[in-house]
């Protein structure tokens, strides 16, 4: 091995070490699972036209789709012990892994930023239902940063717990997953029957019903969306074998995974539609963020707990899914100086450079832009990892090569970096529309409500609607409307047209001898 490719942090797991058992793996994902985010994914859904069992249906469409490549990324951490900027080198090559790895841990840092932001706010309800901080005000808020200074605070105060459990090391990740999954779980299901016991009529709670006029405009709306859903874990298939590297059988990892993963993600989903359908009721309107549920329960000790509740589950979600890959590939650039602990670092205080409560000002583009613009880029990057592996290796690798820097997996596989590229390039135009915001359907909304205000208006009134903002004039978008089409199946067209691209290119290579399997 050489030095300079690997640490204590990302050696092969020897195998006496591998102590994870199934109910880790499943802990983890109910970790991992219960979290805020999970909870409003079916918002989207709902707002855009679905009943409440279409969006259940899709949430656990998407999620068992994704358990595919999650079980089979797995399988290698599992057999060889490896996390995932090592078993990267065999695709990309180990100068060529820093991509697919840093594309990863960028996203973590996003999601990160995200997620201690939820747990900050949650810690800022406390206050304020205990009347120790006065509410929020918009002539408190900071300048550039648009919150106060005591939400700044809070977000800092959360961020902290986090960096105590990131210099404690795996292991500290690994406990607090094990106990916070059952309580995390009677959480939800206390939530849920808080729901049904709040309001008169239990039926009401499932009337939600679809506002689509036809087969036609539903798949619309399906497919991106559950491209949406396959993106909100597209990270975690590709960093997986960082956990699996610690399971002791592949049983362990594939039927923890199957346990933890569509099971959680499709309750708390269906418990997020329930509880708002109640809010509707009790409140006279639909509320999403369950922090502002919590918030008008009324008994100060109910408000306390609750929010305790969903700081745990913050935690565990934000540690396990946004702490661990980035360590390990901020690790993987300079193994001999940046340790576990010192990406956990890096990442922490990227989170709080992307200042993340901007990032959750709108739905609509946290859904579009932002989980299906990923899972673009990760998809053909999952691809080319399944490919190299099972098919180009036949799970065969060569420990030694892997860290030395002269071996069989030296350099830039260029191989894998053009079938990333031409993966990535059929959504490249329809993501360009998305993030700036000139969708065609965004465009023709928008120009329905210019014509109709036009219409009803003198043209003072109406140029003065434009002055005030009332109306938003958007530009015409970029690029042709199927580029938009191809971009909702995002994930579904990147993964197969990398495997497909990778497969071709590396059987145009030389010949090679077959690698020597090593699995300790």
């Amino acid at each position: 091995m050489t030095e300079s490719l690997t640490n204590a942090d990302l050696a092969p797991v020897p195998t006496d070490k591998r102590n994870w058992s199934m109910w880790h793996i499943a802990a983890l994902w109910v970790g991992m699972a219960v979290c805020v985010p999970t909870y409003m994914i079916a918002a989207g859904m709902v707002s855009q036209g679905m009943a409440w069992w279409q969006a259940v249906l899709t949430v656990m469409l998407g999620n068992v789709i994704v358990l595919a490549p999650m079980i089979l990324n797995g399988h290698p951490g599992t057999k060889h012990g490896i996390p995932f900027p090592v078993l990267v080198r065999s695709s990309f090559g180990t100068s060529g892994a820093h991509v697919p790895a840093i594309a990863r841990s960028l996203v973590a840092c996003g999601w990160f930023g995200i997620q201690t932001w939820i747990g900050g706010a949650a810690i800022f309800s406390i206050l304020v239902t205990l009347e120790w901080v006065k509410p929020f005000h918009e002539s408190d808020m900071i300048g550039m940063l648009g919150i106060t200074a005591t939400q700044f605070m809070c977000f800092i105060a959360f961020w902290a717990v986090h960096v105590v459990i990131i210099l404690c090391g795996i292991n500290s990740i690994k406990w607090l997953e094990a106990w916070a999954a059952p309580f995390l779980i009677a959480a939800g299901i206390a939530l849920l029957i808080w729901a049904f016991v709040q309001v008169d009529d239990v039926s009401a709670l499932f009337k939600t019903r679809s506002e689509f006029n036809s087969a036609g405009d539903f798949w619309k709306v399906f497919f991106p969306q559950l491209t949406a859903m396959v993106g909100f874990w597209a990270t975690l298939s590709l960093n997986i074998p960082d956990f699996t590297r610690y399971c002791k059988t592949q049983r362990d990892q594939a039927v923890g995974q199957l346990l933890g993963l569509p099971t959680t993600m499709t309750l708390f989903c269906f418990i997020g539609i329930i509880v708002t359908a109640a809010t509707i009721a009790l409140f006279g309107e639909a509320l999403w963020d369950p922090v502002e549920i919590v918030q008008r329960m009324g008994s100060k000790t109910v408000v306390v707990v609750s929010m305790i509740a969903l700081l745990l589950a913050t935690l565990s979600t934000n540690l396990a899914a946004n702490v661990v890959s980035p360590a390990n590939g901020f690790s993987n650039i300079a193994p001999r100086l940046i340790s576990f602990r010192m990406g956990g670092m890096i990442t922490a205080l990227i989170g709080i450079a992307i200042m993340p409560w901007k990032l959750m000002e709108d739905l609509g583009a946290y859904i579009f832009t932002w989980l299906i613009g990923y899972s673009a880029l990760l998809g053909p990057i999952a691809g080319i990892m399944l490919c190299d592996y099972f098919i180009i290796r036949r799970t065969k690798l060569d420990h030694t090569a892997l860290y030395d820097s002269g071996g069989a997996y030296r350099g830039v596989n260029w191989r894998a970096m053009i079938a990333l590229v031409f993966a990535v390039l059929p959504n490249l135009p329809g993501f360009i529309n998305a993030a700036t915001g000139r969708t065609h359907d965004a465009y023709d909304a928008a120009l329905e409500t210019m014509n109709a205000a036009r219409a009803s208006h003198t043209p003072a009134e109406f140029q003065q609607m434009i002055a005030d903002k009332v109306l938003v004039v958007v530009n015409e978008p970029i690029f042709p409307a199927v580029f938009d089409v191809i971009y909702g199946y995002a994930w579904f067209v990147g993964l197969p047209l990398a495997v497909l691209l990778y497969a071709v290119l590396m059987k145009m290579r030389p010949y090679q001898m077959p690698v020597p399997e090593q699995t300790k």
